[in-house]
This record gives C-alpha cells, sequence and structure tokens, in this order.
C-alpha cells in the first residue's frame, strides 16, 4: 500500500519506519526534512507540502505535536485536506484533545474523506519495536481496512468507539502517567529531605503496591541524570493541559489537574521542556 506520513519525530519517525520495513511504499513530509533521510535513503518518497503528500495515496498517517499544528497541516494554506481523494482515509495519530478529533472528523467528512483518531500508547523503543498501544475512535469498517498498517506499529490494537474515543482514551493514560511521575517525585523529594537515601527509596518502593509499575523504567534515566528524551516533557504538559480542557467542556472538576500543568509548565521555564519527561524528578530533587 502507498501511505503518506506526515511528522516524523521521535515517534513518527520510528512508526514510518516499521510501514516501510513492512513493505508499504511511503510518500513523506516533516517540517525540517533532515529527519526524513533514514526514511528517504531507504526508497521512500519526499513531498514538499502536506498537499503534495495527500495527492498521492489513499491513507495519510499524522503524528505531530499540537492541535495546532494538526489544523495547520490539514487545513492551512497547501493543507492535505483539500487534496486527499473522496474516499480516501486520513488517521491521525497525535495526542489531541477528543473535542478537537471530532472537529477534524468532521472537516474530512465535508470533503468525502473518511477519519480515524488513533493515537499510540507507548514511547520511544516501543515504537521502534512496533510494540505500540494503538487507541482508535471511527468506523469499524474503517479501522479493519487500516488494521494491517496498525499492525506493523503496535502490539495491539483497541477500537474504543466512535471518533474522538481513542483521543479520550489517550488522555486519560497521558494524563496518569503525568501524574505518577509528579507524585513520586515530589514524594522522593520529601523522603530525601527526611534523611532517607534515595537509593533504599527507590529498592524500597518499586515493585510496591504504592508505586506506578512505569517508574520502574526511568530509574536508570534518574540515577544516570540523562535525562534524554523518550517522550519529551514539553508534550507531556501539553497533554495535561488538554485533559484540563477537556475537564471544562465536561463540567469535570481537575483541581490537581491543574495544578499538574503548571508545576510542569515551572519546569518547562527552567529549561527541562525538551529532556523526558521523568525529568519532573529533577526539577523537584536537584543535585
Amino acid at each position: 500500500m502507498k501511505i503518506g506520513f506526515i511528522g516524523l519525530g521521535i515517534m513518527g519517525s520510528r512508526m514510518a519506519a516499521n510501514l516501510q520495513k513492512a513493505g508499504h511504499e511511503l510518500v513523506v513530509y516533516n517540517r525540517t526534512k533532515v529527519k526524513a533521510e533514514a526514511l528517504l535513503a531507504a526508497g521512500a518518497q519526499w513531498a514538499s507540502s502536506p498537499a503534495e503528500v495527500a495527492g498521492q495515496v489513499p491513507v495519510l498517517i499524522t503524528m505531530l505535536s499540537t492541535p495546532e499544528i494538526v489544523r495547520e497541516v490539514a487545513a492551512g494554506a497547501d493543507g492535505f485536506l483539500d487534496a486527499l481523494a473522496p474516499g480516501s482515509i486520513w488517521v491521525d495519530c497525535t495526542t489531541v484533545n477528543p473535542s478537537f478529533s471530532k472537529e477534524m472528523a468532521g472537516l474530512a467528512e465535508e470533503k468525502g474523506i473518511r477519519f480515524l483518531d488513533a493515537p499510540v500508547a507507548g514511547t520511544r523503543t516501543p515504537a521502534e519495536k512496533g510494540e505500540l498501544l494503538v487507541l482508535v475512535g471511527g468506523d469499524a469498517d474503517t479501522v479493519a481496512e487500516c488494521q494491517p498498517c496498525f499492525d506493523m506499529v503496535g502490539r495491539k490494537t483497541i477500537h474504543v468507539g466512535a471518533n474522538g474515543m481513542g483521543s479520550s482514551l489517550k488522555m486519560i493514560f497521558n494524563y496518569l502517567l503525568a501524574q505518577s511521575m509528579l507524585a513520586f517525585s515530589e514524594a522522593m523529594a520529601l523522603g530525601q529531605a527526611l534523611g532517607m537515601e534515595r537509593e533504599m527509596l527507590f529498592d524500597t518502593m518499586l515493585g510496591s503496591a504504592v508505586l506506578a509499575p512505569f517508574i520502574a523504567s526511568k530509574r536508570a534515566i534518574i540515577e544516570s541524570g540523562d535525562y534524554d528524551a523518550h517522550f519529551p516533557l514539553q508534550w507531556m504538559q501539553k497533554d495535561v493541559q488538554l485533559a484540563t480542557v477537556s475537564g471544562y467542556e465536561q463540567h469535570v472538576a481537575m483541581p490537581s489537574g491543574n495544578v499538574a500543568k503548571e508545576i510542569y509548565m515551572q519546569a518547562i521555564q527552567a529549561g527541562l521542556g525538551e529532556e523526558d519527561f521523568s525529568a519532573i524528578f529533577k526539577f523537584y530533587n536537584p543535585e
């Protein structure tokens, strides 16, 4: 299958590479062409704009950073929505708020384009191994048509429901990740202030019922002090912010979420935005 892929960052580049390895022909676009070099060397075709991608493919996948960028790439100057043929499929893997996904589904429907919101749970290493969890919202027949592609990037696909529901579940995933990492970092700061050694705290809490299991994977990062981004802190802040927007839209009070997004923003202002989101530990526990 010929597939368009727009957005070749940490996650998108690895997802696209797995599609390419599976034998799919890729047409790619990214704001910075250098991020496409490995794919181009392996046979992908470069497009000079989102519209140029869309004019050549029946399926287009976007994996971008924010709703604003998705809107620009889809419906701005040289956007792809006017260039996709009716009946084509747009799969948006970007983590966005559910109301935005529903809005994009509406724009696509006006053009006769089928839309799936399909954000993925997982970070850099699962993306590289094709072991992401794909969370999909949209029409069941369209999901089935795209399943071979999902199988190349993920270990499991969950069809959550109608458009917006994939984005809804991904929002909950990232909200819990952000809050768990924040609570752990704060607790470790308190424990060390009370005179306990960091190593003892790690050894005692990891594997216990009180700690989110994923935090074990962050121990090596924290102990080495190398917070090379598997999932950048700035995008985690964005996701918590979007969760609070959804809370406002649904009349759900989210006091802890509103505090969390501001703490993550303080970490961004302290220069940690491009580091892994676990760098919130460093923010709380400076050396």
